[in-house]
Order: structure tokens, then C-alpha cells, then sequence
């Protein structure tokens, strides 16, 4: 039996071990969920800052000068920039639609409502500049780390070439190590899973409008992930005269890897494979916008992220005005473009956001043993995409240079 098999039917099993210690409530064993569920999170919190700080900069300094970064400026750039818009902005549609939350009220939840702290947005953008590089880390302030990683990774361009390798292989070196720290959560996921089911099942037994509003929730994520996948992907290969059942055709094999091992960056060399032999797209166009794509088109990650900050943060009293719905739709792109291929980058950047808000993040442990099956499809709907936004550069790069022969 794989080890992926094998980790899926440890998943199964702690759900249904979950379920029936959650349905048959015994105080040592409510006191053991809670302990692991807490420690879970705090081990979330720990790494959640290290990891979005080393990817971004180790992508950065892997870049060839300032020549490659104007690249992402254009043709893949800016269908990544699309696509990703395009999913939040379904997102929050259909949030908006079904509105989840209402449901759900604080009063509902038997957190400390005292340390919800409802700061105010100017201070939140404020924070982008931190005043100290050490505090930024201590209190995971998700989008001052953004800043002073883009900040040195340009800065880093400047530096001579033998120092730039340099710091390079160090930071890769580091994001490789903190990737392996991260892989315990997947290691101790099934222990996790049983906590957050018990504690959901216990939850759901004195009030039921949450499981209700947990399942509405899971709804809209999913539901944003299908409508980008099935009409607004193919209606923009569509638009540029690609037929987009031969792209999903060809694309089949590295879809399905995406699904099962939840990895975007696992899935490139079949990705490769697809692209260039059974799709016929040029590759150089493949080399360079698949790998791209891996690390900045994450459609399926601003879904999850927009929905789940505005869901966690609504269940603890916030509302939000039109303008601050547009802006988190624009903070959840930007965020997902910066996930690169983090393993859960888009529950870790959704907690961080949460935290940065001042909003308790209990309500993800209830969240995260759904996260499993969410991580699936958002995995391949990014490499759905990533596929797609390549067939479409590789098609107006060939008319381009054969308008040029014609000319």
C-alpha cells in the first residue's frame, strides 16, 4: 500500500474515531482533544511566519536581476493576476449570496471574547512598515513579513553576484529546512483531525447552527473552486480561440496527480510532460511559464483565503463595507500570488491574516479536517490554471511571431 493510501485511511479512521469519542463525551477524553487541538495550533503559529518569509525571498534571490522580475510583469503575470482575481472575486460573491455566518454569532462560541480587538484598517496597513525586524516575526505580522521579504530580495539584486549565490543557497537551504518542520503536520495530521472532530462533535451536540454553518461554508469554498474551474477557465480559453475540452484532455493525467497528492510542485514534471508532448505547447514557453505558474497562480488558494477571513472574522462580530469586501479580494490575491507552493500556505496566510485582525483562530481547528479534501481540489484547480494560462501564452507568443514573419 502507498504512503498516500496509507495516510488517507489514517485520516478516515480518525474522523470516525473523532465522531463517536465526540458523540459519547468523556471528561479525560474532552480534556486530551483540547490539549492536542491547542498544541496543533501553536505549533501552526510557530512556523506559519518562518515559512511565508523564506518562500517569497528564496524565490526572489532565484531570480535572474531585475530583467526577470519586468518579465513577470507581462504576458504570464498578468493572466495570473486575472485568474487569481477572478476566483476571489467569485468567492466573495458567493459568499456574499450565501452568507454562511449568519448563523453562526459569537455567542455561539466559548472563547475569550475580550481578546477580539477590532483595530482599525489604517493601523492594519500601517503595520506593513514594521518598525523592528524581530517584532514583525514575534507577532506574526503576515503583511510587514511580505514587505521586508520583497524589500530584500530587491535589495539583494544590487549586491554582487558571488554574495547573491550566496545568500541564496542559505535561505533555500533554510525554506528546505522549515518545509521539513512543516512536514510533521502532516505526520501528527490524523491526531489533529481526532481532536478537532471531537471537539466539533461535542460543539455540535449543544449547538447545531454551527455544524450548519461550517457545511455552508465549505460550500462556498468549493463551489468558488468548481465555477473557476468549469466556466471561467474555459470561457477565457474560449475567448482566445483555444479549445479548452483538448487542453482538460491533455492536461488529464497531471490533473489527477494534482488531486491525489495535493502538491503543485510534485505534480510539475508531469505538468512538463503534458504540456509540451500531448498538448504541443513550445518549451521554452512551458519551461518558463509552468514553474512560474507553480509558485504565483494559486486560484483555488485566494478562494480559500478570502473565504475564510471573512467568515471567521464575520462569526466574531466584524462587518465589512463594499470597499473593505473589494480590498480583501485584492489582500487575498496578493497573498495567495505570495503562497508559493507553501504545503497548507492557504490556511497558514488565513491564520496569519486572522491574527493580524485580532480574531481568535480556534474556529480553524473546526475548519482543518476538512482542509484535507479542500487541499485536493484547490491543487488542482491551480494546476488546471497554470496549464491553462500557459496554452494561452504559448498561443499569442506563435501569432506574434508569425505576424512578425509576415511582416
Amino acid at each position: 500500500m502507498s504512503n498516500i493510501s496509507r495516510s488517507y485511511i489514517f485520516i478516515f479512521v480518525s474522523i470516525f474515531l473523532g465522531v463517536i469519542t465526540g458523540l459519547y463525551q468523556q471528561p479525560i477524553v474532552s480534556k486530551t482533544a483540547e490539549v492536542i487541538a491547542s498544541l496543533l495550533m501553536n505549533f501552526l503559529k510557530c512556523i506559519t511566519a518562518p515559512i511565508i518569509f523564506l518562500s517569497i525571498f528564496s524565490t526572489i534571490l532565484g531570480m535572474n536581476g531585475f530583467g526577470e522580475m519586468k518579465i513577470l510583469g507581462r504576458k504570464v503575470f498578468k493572466y495570473t493576476i486575472l485568474t487569481t482575481l477572478l476566483a476571489a472575486s467569485i468567492a466573495l460573491i458567493l459568499f456574499l449570496g450565501v452568507n454562511p455566518a449568519h448563523m453562526e454569532s459569537i455567542q455561539d462560541v466559548e472563547w475569550d471574547q475580550a481578546s477580539v480587538q477590532q483595530a482599525s484598517y489604517i493601523s492594519f496597513f500601517l503595520n506593513i512598515v514594521p518598525s523592528n525586524l524581530i517584532q514583525v516575526f514575534l507577532e506574526n505580522n503576515v503583511m510587514g513579513i511580505v514587505f521586508i521579504a520583497f524589500l530584500f530580495g530587491a535589495a539583494a539584486h544590487k549586491i554582487p553576484d558571488e554574495n547573491k549565490q550566496m545568500l541564496h543557497h542559505f535561505f533555500s537551504s533554510a525554506f528546505k529546512l522549515i518545509l521539513k518542520v512543516a512536514g510533521l503536520v502532516v505526520f501528527i495530521m490524523p491526531l489533529g483531525i481526532w481532536a478537532f472532530v471531537t471537539l466539533f462533535m461535542g460543539d455540535i451536540q449543544n449547538n447545531s447552527s454551527q455544524f450548519s454553518s461550517i457545511m455552508l461554508y465549505l460550500g462556498v469554498v468549493l463551489g468558488a473552486n468548481f465555477l473557476q474551474g468549469i466556466v471561467v477557465i474555459p470561457l477565457m480559453l474560449k475567448f482566445k480561440g483555444i479549445a479548452p475540452l483538448r487542453i482538460f484532455k491533455g492536461a488529464s493525467k497531471a490533473l489527477f496527480l494534482a488531486f491525489f497528492s495535493k502538491s503543485s510542485n510534485a505534480t510539475l514534471p508531469v505538468t512538463l510532460e503534458c504540456a509540451e508532448k500531448t498538448l504541443g505547447i513550445h518549451a521554452k514557453t512551458a519551461h518558463f511559464s509552468l514553474p512560474l505558474c507553480t509558485t504565483i497562480n494559486m486560484n483555488g488558494c485566494a478562494a480559500f483565503i478570502l473565504t475564510t477571513v471573512l467568515f471567521v472574522s464575520t462569526v466574531h462580530g466584524w462587518t465589512f463595507s463594499i470597499w473593505e469586501l473589494g480590498l480583501w479580494v485584492v489582500l487575498a490575491t496578493l497573498a495567495a500570488i505570495g503562497n508559493a507552493g507553501v504545503p497548507m500556505g492557504c490556511f497558514f496566510l488565513s491564520s496569519a491574516f486572522l491574527i493580524a485582525m485580532g480574531v481568535p483562530i480556534k474556529m480553524l481547528g473546526i475548519i482543518l479536517p476538512f482542509y484535507a479534501f479542500l487541499d485536493m481540489v484547490e491543487t488542482a484547480l491551480n494546476v488546471w490554471s497554470d496549464i491553462a494560462v500557459t496554452a494561452i501564452v504559448d498561443k499569442e507568443l506563435k501569432q506574434e511571431a508569425s505576424n512578425k514573419l509576415l511582416a
